[in-house]
């Protein structure tokens, strides 16, 4: 609606049928005739300044937003297809957003010996705190790997405790 009218003087000088219909049909439905009136009726009676500039400012902003969403779908795409391969995008309750971060963290699964390995390189792994002869009985996190490799492995462990019973039980066991 913006794009078409951007400011409150174009919308109260718009045939009334022609606004209605962009008002039912970007609202998909939500608003009809009668919500378009009021718009309508409360630009007519609007205080505001029309400034050409602004308007013109507010298109451009529109549609560089619309630009902006159709590379962010193209490139989520592409990245779509790059995780579907992935033995991590199998697991239930991994989104592909979720996947393609832990793959781009990790790299490639190879590097690393052990799966303890890679909790390390995520700062997941307890540390013990030791002085002299005494040893701390509560092991905290290390956070000292990958912040976003961390957040990815610790949101999918909920997502996915959530959807598999096995995973719900290993999840509360080591909580």
């Amino acid at each position: 609606m913006l794009l078409k009218y951007p400011s409150a003087k174009d919308i109260a000088k718009s045939r009334f049928d022609i606004f209605a219909n962009l008002i039912e049909s970007t609202s998909k439905g939500q608003f009809d005739k009668l919500k378009a009136n009021q718009i309508r009726n409360l630009a007519r009676k609007s205080v505001g300044v029309y400034i050409s500039a602004k308007a013109m400012e507010l298109k451009h902003t529109i549609k560089l937003i619309q630009l902006l969403d159709s590379d962010i779908a193209e490139i989520e795409e592409q990245i779509q297809t790059q995780v579907q391969d992935s033995p991590i995008s199998t697991i239930p309750g991994i989104s592909f957003k979720m996947a393609a971060m832990i793959q781009a963290e990790v790299g490639d699964f190879n590097n690393f010996s052990s799966p303890d390995k890679i909790l390390a390189f995520a700062g997941l792994s307890p540390t013990t705190y030791q002085s002299g002869n005494f040893t701390s009985s509560k092991a905290k996190m290390d956070k000292r790997g990958s912040p976003y490799l961390r957040y990815a492995l610790f949101i999918s462990a909920q997502y996915v405790s959530m959807w598999c019973p096995v995973f719900k039980d290993y999840y509360r066991k080591k909580l």
